[in-house]
């Protein structure tokens, strides 16, 4: 199969990777000529702009983006993809966004004769590189199962959310959750360890009581409780704080939308604001911890 890839950074290199070697013929984009000459050399063909790889003979186009901005920047502009794609070419967005912006894209590029999908993706740049990655995808059945073998090159879980935007919906409910746990865990860990707990030990009891979760048990946020955390290595790689960020104001901002209250979400948006204004972007989202440590 003849795909176009749009989006070559972090997670859309790795992911581009995974199409080539599962022996799909890859045409790619990004404005870094650096990253499209990393996929030139695993053996993808470069393409000068959204329209080039629109013009060129492929079966589908998946676009891995930064914001909705973007995405509709690459499809809906002058010179986007919907303005030269042929019909019937298959289109599929992995960028996480809000669902009302994936709706409105797909509108657009259905009533042209394009099918389109939202699968924003879980799993992380580690999930990218391994194809592992979850895909959370929302469209239509046929679509979907269309996309079945592009979407199981680059991942392992494959979720049909239901109508479009529904993929999206996931993604921001899911890490909507994910940050107001992980806040819950930093205020639980920073209490226990300044009432004179060993840190250690309290992750112990948590991960094998009510307490347990993903943030505890996986991402535990106290230094030195898990090896392999990023916690441990002063909060480099794993998930950034600022990426948090934009997905906890996502979910707010679709809540606001749908007149749907997300008192917790809104919490933690707050938190992961002022801890990013400090300065902390950049480091993975569980040293939210340092807002509840005297000691940092």
């Amino acid at each position: 199969m003849h795909i176009g890839f749009l989006g070559l950074g972090n997670m859309g290199g790795p992911m581009a990777r995974n199409l080539l070697k599962a022996g799909h013929s890859v045409s790619v984009f990004d404005p870094s000529n650096q990253a499209v000459a990393v996929l030139v050399e695993a053996g993808a063909q470069a393409a000068t702009s959204p329209a080039a790889i629109a013009q060129a003979q492929v079966d589908a186009i998946v676009t891995m983006l930064p914001a909705a901005t973007q995405v509709k920047q690459v499809y809906l502009g002058q010179d986007g993809l919907l303005a030269h794609v042929r019909p019937g070419v298959l289109l599929i967005d992995s960028s996480t966004i809000d669902p009302l912006s994936a709706r409105e894209v797909a509108a657009q590029a259905a009533a042209q004769g394009n099918p389109m999908l939202d699968a924003p993706v879980s799993g992380g740049t580690g999930g990218a590189a391994a194809g592992t990655l979850t895909f959370m995808v929302g469209g239509e059945v046929a679509d979907f199962d269309r996309a079945g073998p592009i979407l199981a090159a680059m991942g392992k879980n494959i979720v049909h959310c239901g109508a479009s935007g529904n993929g999206q919906v996931a993604k921001i409910a899911n890490n909507m959750l994910l940050g107001i746990s992980m806040v819950g865990v930093a205020e639980a860990m920073a209490l226990g360890v300044a009432l004179g707990m060993d840190a250690k030990v309290l992750a112990g009891i948590i991960n094998t009581s009510s307490g347990r979760c993903w943030s505890s048990e996986i991402n535990n946020p106290f230094p030195g409780v898990l090896e392999n955390a990023p916690a441990s290595r002063g909060y480099s790689g794993g998930f950034g704080t600022d990426l948090m960020l934009k997905d906890l104001g996502l979910a707010t901002e679709a809540a606001r939308h749908a007149r749907q209250p997300v008192l917790l979400g809104a919490a933690a948006q707050q938190l992961y604001q002022s801890f990013s204004l400090q300065g902390n972007g950049g480091l993975d989202f569980s040293a939210v911890i340092k807002l509840y440590r005297k000691e940092a």
